[in-house]
């Protein structure tokens, strides 16, 4: 284990304050058998301990020697965290505040739980891009057209309803089970859509694969809603949407492949199946939620007052109505930019890569800027800033050229990845724990249906307009129209517990 020892030489009020329990990085509790002994009480350890060593060197002065041992909760990101909590272990404070941190202390439960859903999240991040990045090379290989690739973009949408099904189950049996299932099923149906004979076969493959790998995110989502701390919630869809964007930078830095020949594509599908290990392997190290456990034992549903439902319905319609509009534009400027940089741009696919890689990579610091803010500042005003911002950024970016189309899609992609973390755990936050998976389910499907429609806008326009950057503005006002919605109708849900926001779930056990 990790071992820390600082030798110093300190007064007498100095070394009071050094056989304090500390209450920063690492919640400490004093050892009443062994003298200068304290051991963990709270914080993202599996084990720690500090001893002092002490020996006087004059009057009123001591030199201390303090030794710290410890071992981190943080499966396979332990050694990204090791630097800074070493440090933060050196450095004693007064309170927990790290710039680095969540707002809360995670405790090793909450931290190896987060750390092993970042893992799956990779995953889930490489199965929803392929489709996006590679179609515009699968399309050339069976020789059809723009229409038919907004057809097959369209068609895959209808995977929700498999969503729907897995979400719905996952509030009878468990989050973890169907976390599994879906994984590694939405693996093997990925690898089977680099073998198909047609775009039909394709496009069959990733209707069932996107359907499996949707209900994976909102599982991911619901879990870390559930297994966080009040104030960590948003911080912690930062960490996923950040570790989903991983996956989803993976699927770029292998699209050169497609450029080695006509069937080059193939291969980035077929490289789905070292996620079937991935997922294995994570799934069988996390734990059920504690509060899915605290309700698993219903039989029914809660009955709702008329209050309590009118409230739900209201959230149903605000998440759904802005979810339709969001994906309206996200998903045509995602899924025609390929062809847009190609046929309009003359990009390569390496060309592509780099592109994607200058303008995407630094989205994750906007993801975690926007996370933090969204737990200090309160989820409306980031989520309803950075989407106007972000909105027009993208959109402009479509209809300009050379390098400033790479410069105002780089802060474009920046501003609005501010508002993911904020408008990703509404849907989580929002629904009582029995209802949660279900209800998160129906409103991505309704969001699907945005994204089926813009994709089919904008593929039908594109080819009578001669090129996407119009229709794609003219999807650009969905995103504004939420932006207006967050700001007048939307709850603040910051700082508030699960139990506070959905009152039926009062008995959950909660850390």
């Amino acid at each position: 284990m990790p071992t820390i020892s600082v030798v110093t030489e300190c007064s007498d009020e100095e070394l009071a304050t050094l056989r304090t329990p500390r209450n920063d990085i690492v919640g400490e509790v004093a050892d009443l058998d062994t003298k200068d002994r304290w051991t963990l009480e709270h914080g993202p350890f599996t084990r720690y301990e500090r001893r002092l060593q002490t020996q006087p060197v004059g009057e009123g002065r001591h030199r201390v020697t303090e030794t710290m041992t410890y071992a981190l909760s943080i499966p396979v990101w332990g050694w990204v965290m090791a630097w800074p909590i070493r440090r933060a272990l050196r450095k004693r404070q007064t309170e927990f505040r790290y710039w680095w941190a969540p707002p809360d202390r995670l405790s090793a439960h909450a931290t190896a739980v987060l750390s092993l859903l970042c893992v799956i999240q990779i995953v889930d991040g490489y199965l929803g891009t392929v489709l996006t990045q590679t179609l515009s090379f699968a399309v050339d290989e069976f020789g059809q057209s723009n229409t038919a690739q907004g057809i097959v973009f369209g068609v895959v949408r209808f995977g929700v309803l498999i969503t729907l099904v897995i979400s719905t189950l996952a509030d009878r049996r468990g989050r973890r089970p169907l976390i599994l299932f879906a994984g590694i099923s939405s693996c093997l149906m990925t690898v089977a859509g680099g073998l198909s004979p047609n775009l039909v076969v394709l496009g069959g493959t990733q209707l069932i694969a996107r359907g499996l790998s949707t209900a994976l995110g909102i599982l991911l989502a619901i879990v870390a809603v559930e297994e966080m701390p009040t104030r960590s919630r948003a911080w912690a869809a930062s960490v996923l949407t950040v570790t989903a964007g991983l996956g989803s930078g993976m699927a770029v830095w292998v699209l050169p492949l497609a450029d080695l020949d006509v069937q080059g594509w193939r291969s980035i599908y077929l490289l789905a199946a070292v996620g079937v290990a991935v997922v294995w392997w994570a799934t069988r190290r996390l734990p059920e939620t504690k509060r899915f456990a605290a309700h698993q034992d219903e039989t029914a549903d809660p009955i709702l007052g008329a209050e309590a439902l009118a409230t739900r319905r209201q959230r149903f319609i605000l998440l759904g109505v802005s979810l339709f509009l969001l994906a309206f534009f996200a998903a045509p400027a995602s899924g025609f930019q390929n062809e847009f940089l190609r046929d309009e741009r003359g990009f390569s696919g390496a060309d592509i890569t780099l592109f994607t890689i200058f303008t995407a990579t630094p989205i994750g610091l906007g993801v975690l800027v926007g996370g933090s803010l969204s737990e200090s500042w309160g989820r409306r005003p980031v989520a309803a800033l950075g989407l106007t911002l972000g909105t027009i950024g993208v959109a402009l970016a479509f209809m300009v050229s050379g390098p400033l189309m790479w410069g105002v899609r780089l802060v474009a992609n920046i501003v609005a990845a501010a508002a993911v973390p904020a408008m990703a755990v509404y849907g989580p936050e929002l629904f009582a724990t029995r209802d949660r998976g279900r209800a998160n389910a129906v409103i991505v499907t309704v969001g699907v249906a945005g994204s089926a429609a813009g994709l089919l806008l904008v593929g039908y326009l594109s080819s009578r307009w001669d090129g996407v950057a119009s229709p794609i503005a003219l999807t650009a006002l969905g995103p504004l129209a939420v932006a207006a919605l967050v700001l007048v109708w939307f709850p603040e849900t910051a700082g508030k517990d699960l139990e506070e926001l959905n009152p039926q779930d009062a008995d959950a056990v909660v850390e």
